[in-house]
């Protein structure tokens, strides 16, 4: 019913790029080019302005975008509402996750919904805290999955899930058992995600709180994957900083222990992150899945969703 025209200059205007929009629309760059100049042909204006290979937004562009978002935004609401008069569940929901929920959370709960509703389609992105509050800001993902401490005014944040993150080593470590006074950990080799994520974020912020500055740690090397991490502390004796979930699978088969310290925790939240006044029921149906699922999976670490 829309015109596709509005979602290929929406893809453009979010890419800044005709390469990667036909990528995602999964047409021909020509026919990208021909529905932006069809655009620019409707309103007598340029939308982009071009220099070399890179292309800007205009003044027309930007106001374009911004209705734009909000038309497509609509149409998405009003489709999967038409179908549900029909008893049917059909729809897009665009997500996006920072790493350690897209893969050691969401991965099972997303196949669960995709089995129970075949009809809707769902689309993952994987960045950190900060890209996804951006995103969903931009009007690119419709929900934000995050772990970073971050809070934006113009964002509602909802927790759905408790996390802790644990100083873990492999069990042939020369570590003693512990539990360690706090200041002990600015003797261990560390190894930490990159400081963009909302892990490391979160560390540094808990461990400031005890009078422990980030500076004063021995960080022996930042990683960007968790899972880069465990392989590096298998053949180490540092220290990793990670979220319980994602090393579970090991500590119950004993390649990982825990060091403990004294009356100190990392604790946090996992939360939903929404655009205030977000009334979409679809986003809303698969909000109450997640809580749902979370709950009957890890029971008490679960806030009760709607």
């Amino acid at each position: 019913m829309y015109d596709f025209r509005l979602k290929v200059f929406q893809r453009v205007a979010w890419n800044l790029s005709y390469t990667k929009a036909a990528q995602e629309l999964q047409i021909s760059q020509p026919a990208i080019t021909k529905h932006i100049h069809e655009l620019e042909s409707i309103y007598n204006t340029r939308l982009f302005d071009r220099t070399g290979n890179k292309i800007a937004l205009t003044t027309a562009g930007i106001t374009l975008l911004k209705h734009c978002d909000i038309i497509l935004s609509e149409y998405s609401k009003l489709n999967y509402k038409m179908h549900q008069l029909n008893n049917q569940e059909i729809g897009q929901i665009h997500i996006g996750a920072s790493l350690t929920i897209a893969q050691y959370i969401l991965p099972a709960f997303l196949a669960q919904f995709c089995q129970e509703y075949p009809d809707i389609s769902l689309d993952l992105q994987m960045h950190n805290t900060l890209e996804i509050e951006n995103m969903l800001h931009a009007q690119k993902i419709d929900i934000g999955l995050i772990e970073g401490p971050s809070r934006k005014p113009y964002l509602k944040y909802t927790p759905f899930l408790r996390d802790e993150i644990v100083a873990i080593v492999r069990n042939g470590a020369h570590w003693g058992d512990g539990p360690f006074e706090l200041s002990k950990i600015r003797e261990f080799p560390l190894i930490l995600r990159e400081h963009s994520s909302g892990t490391t974020q979160f560390i540094e912020e808990k461990l400031l709180k005890q009078g422990i500055k980030y500076s004063s740690l021995q960080v022996q090397m930042h990683m960007g994957s968790t899972e880069g991490i465990k392989s590096f502390l298998k053949h180490s004796d540092c220290v990793g900083l990670l979220s319980i979930y994602s090393v579970s699978k090991e500590l119950l088969e004993g390649e990982f222990r825990i060091i403990d310290f004294q009356d100190f925790a990392i604790e946090r939240d996992f939360c939903f992150v929404q655009n205030q006044g977000d009334n979409s029921e679809i986003n809303q149906l698969f909000i109450n899945y997640v809580n749902k699922k979370s709950l009957e999976q890890y029971g008490t670490h679960c806030y009760r969703g709607t």
